[in-house]
């Protein structure tokens, strides 16, 4: 699959879930103090993102 999700440690040793297409990241979570936070906020992503309205600014 060409979407994936990828958790990483940043320099501030927080936990960073970014979300990449065909290796390119398209875009990443603020840092976590753990793991199990960062899996959270990609669980909330799959389940919040496909309803989310799009907004033009």
């Amino acid at each position: 699959m060409a979407h994936y999700f990828e958790i990483k440690t940043n320099k501030a040793g927080e936990f960073v879930a970014y979300f990449k297409h065909n290796s390119e990241t398209m875009f990443w979570t603020e840092g976590y103090k753990s793991k199990a936070s960062a899996k959270n906020a990609i669980e909330s992503i799959l389940k919040n993102g496909p309803g989310a309205e799009i907004r033009e600014a």
